[in-house]
């Protein structure tokens, strides 16, 4: 563990780069242990170098669900006519959050969209990217159709259920205190999380105004040591990119990002701070989507207060085999979706599928050095 004292030491030892705080340190340390039951690891020598989930546990590509395309409605009312008698409730309250976020948007405008227009509307980029990165981290892609109440839910409709129901519930922000998260928060979160755990992450893309959510699941590294203190990194994060519309079964679509930065390490060979190059990519933020809480309750304030969260996870499990489910392991997992995993499994097993130990019966369950780099901000608000 990453002590005060030896921040305090590390921070007088250079001018470059910015150091982790140590609330962030804390933080890290705190998620990591709550949810897989050991050390978050800070050793730079101790971490993989490229890692990622299985080939079947990759994220599926799914719809953003624009809201000036009216969002999650279509499944809305599916479900409105099987859970509500057909009475608009799901869905009136979709269209009414569509709206309620609209502000001065300039576009093409005029008889032959050659002048710019500002009115009060949608903006384009509005949909639910996070609440599809959410539902693709967390579970697996609807199969089958399903029906409730003589309603059939297609694997697509599951889709926008999943979609709407993780839009706004509770994550764990990754990120860091920093406007952007750091280079060396990127290095150990992704390291650890994706590297060590298998366990893909929500990715917030685009710094700026404009916010596009993945699920990341793979990355690879190359580095070189400058001197006993300092290593230059090359990293390719790996992500799912969302289709043009929500299909029975979705493609897979593939994107990338590059980064390039420095580490700072202690004596012990620990992750202390370190900046991006000037021309590394830059992301606002990493998060973990937590499991679904009842909308209106702690965790879940602003969700669509007539989606019932047991119906619309019962309809998923019932459109996945459960042989697939059963090796689809997820960090806090709603109580239904827990399973004793095989003692054989290599690596970190999360904490809620208790050590192997534990398990009982098992279940067949050459870096350019001349490039300027960019000196982290620290003591601000994440981007959310």
């Amino acid at each position: 563990m990453i002590n005060s004292v030896m921040i305090a030491l590390w921070v007088g030892a250079t001018s470059l780069g910015a150091t982790i705080p140590e609330r962030d340190v804390q933080h890290q340390e705190r998620v990591f242990q709550t949810h897989w039951g050991t050390e978050f690891e800070w050793r730079f020598d101790a971490l993989p170098t490229q890692g990622g989930v299985s080939t079947e546990r990759i994220p599926y590509s799914g719809y953003i669900y624009p809201d000036r395309s009216g969002g999650t409605i279509s499944a809305m009312r599916a479900y409105d006519r099987s859970f509500h008698g057909g009475v608009s409730r799901a869905a009136a309250w979709e269209d009414w959050d569509n709206n309620r976020y609209q502000q001065p948007v300039t576009e093409a405008g005029g008889v032959l969209r050659r002048r710019q227009v500002t009115r009060i509307a949608i903006p384009a980029w509005h949909g639910h990217c996070n609440g599809w990165a959410a539902a693709a981290i967390r579970h697996a892609e609807p199969q089958r159709s399903v029906t409730r109440n003589g309603v059939v839910f297609s694997p697509a409709t599951i889709k926008g259920l999943l979609a709407e129901l993780y839009i706004y519930n509770g994550y764990e922000d990754l990120s860091g205190s920093s406007r952007l998260i750091s280079a060396p928060l990127l290095h150990a979160v992704v390291a650890n999380w994706i590297g060590r755990g298998s366990h893909p992450l929500g990715l917030e893309a685009d710094p700026g105004e404009e916010r596009w959510n993945y699920p990341a699941y793979a990355f690879n590294s190359s580095s070189q040591r400058l001197n006993d203190r300092q290593v230059e990194v090359r990293m390719t994060l790996v992500y799912a990119r969302d289709s043009r519309g929500e299909y029975q079964e979705s493609p897979r679509l593939r994107g990338s990002r590059t980064f390039h930065y420095r580490l700072d390490l202690n004596e012990r060979g620990e992750i202390m701070g370190g900046a991006f190059y000037r021309t590394s990519s830059r992301v606002a933020m990493l998060w973990l989507p937590l499991h679904p809480r009842p909308p209106g309750t702690e965790g879940h304030r602003r969700g669509n207060p007539h989606l019932d969260v047991d119906e619309v996870l019962s309809i998923w499990r019932d459109s996945v085999p459960e042989e697939t489910r059963r090796h689809w392991l997820v960090v806090d997992p709603a109580p239904q979706d827990r399973y004793v995993v095989d003692s054989e499994v290599e690596g970190l097993i999360p904490l809620a599928y208790g050590p192997p130990e534990e398990a009982g019966e098992t279940e067949d369950g050459n870096p350019d050095r001349d490039e300027e780099l960019v000196l982290e901000e620290t003591g601000q608000e994440s981007a959310t």
